[in-house]
């Protein structure tokens, strides 16, 4: 099966209008092959943002979804675009303005694009012509949605290279080596929200903030040492030498011990590649 990146790629060139379902993950919405809207499962949605950033009222954004809906499912096949869409009636309510409307796409889109592109699992199915209630307030080149996306991860490989604490309760540390820390305020909220189970997308929610960016502050947070971290997984202890194991050849006989009869070599990856993250993890304490 393709990837998600593929697809978006080919339907970019095929200046494709509609929508790519990812299952339960979340959709893509595109208009002549330029990205317009994305939404996931995996971060907050538009109207969060909006109640949260902006003190728009979620009964608002209901209103205003409800209307656009009924009108794109008024028209035939593919759906006839209403008079006003969603975003539209937004503005004409005087609720936000246009730059404060295309600010929160902008970062809804690269919030949800970033989890769908990294998605596995799901069957994608593209619905030609299939619009998004909201309407197009910002248009993503594919090819550079992709970029920042890559850019994004290697961002967060960077500041903490395990993604064990993408999903696990964020926990801080009652106490910390540092006499004073410097915090963003991003980072300060995630502090004062965690109670040791809230995951790093339930904090976003609660925050009302992009899940990446939560992302990347408790990331940001434990390589400070600000944040209990899971403890390495323990490792097998190595062979014991047991006499009598490894026979020494006379002198003269020209051979030397069969590899059947030393300890066995390790070279798992599992092992190195936990050392590597093991030195990368105390590097970035450093």
């Amino acid at each position: 099966m393709p990837s998600v990146e593929i697809i978006l790629s080919g339907l970019a060139s095929d200046r494709a209008t509609g929508s790519l379902r990812l299952g339960k993950a979340g959709a893509i919405y595109l208009t002549d092959g330029r990205v317009t809207y994305a939404e996931s499962a995996a971060a907050p949605r538009l109207e969060d943002l909006l109640a949260a950033c902006r003190g728009i009222s979620t009964h608002a954004v209901r209103q205003a979804r409800q209307s656009a809906t009924e009108d794109l499912r008024g028209g035939e096949p593919p759906f006839a675009a209403p008079q006003i869409l969603g975003g539209d009636r937004l503005l004409a309510q005087g609720l936000l303005t246009r730059g404060e409307l295309e600010f929160c796409v902008l970062s809804t889109v690269l919030d949800a694009g970033y989890f769908l592109l990294e998605s596995t699992g799901h069957r994608p199915r593209f619905r030609r012509g299939e619009r998004h209630w909201l309407g197009p307030h910002w248009y993503f080149d594919a090819a550079g949605l992709l970029r920042e996306c890559k850019r994004r991860k290697a961002q967060l490989e960077q500041t903490w290279p395990s993604a064990e604490l993408d999903t696990l309760p964020v926990v801080p540390r009652r106490r910390i080596a540092a006499q004073r820390v410097v915090l963003s305020s991003l980072q300060w909220e995630v502090l004062v929200g965690a109670d040791s189970t809230a995951t790093p997308a339930d904090l976003a929610r609660k925050l009302g903030r992009p899940a990446y960016s939560v992302l990347l502050a408790v990331r940001q947070l434990a390589s400070r040492g600000l944040l209990r971290v899971p403890e390495p997984a323990a490792q097998d202890p190595l062979p014991r030498r047991t006499r009598g194991a490894t026979e020494i050849p006379a002198a003269g006989t020209g051979s030397l011990a069969t590899p059947a009869s030393l300890p066995g070599a390790t070279g798992d990856p599992t092992d190195v590649n936990l050392l590597i993250r093991l030195r990368n993890a105390l590097e970035a304490l450093t």
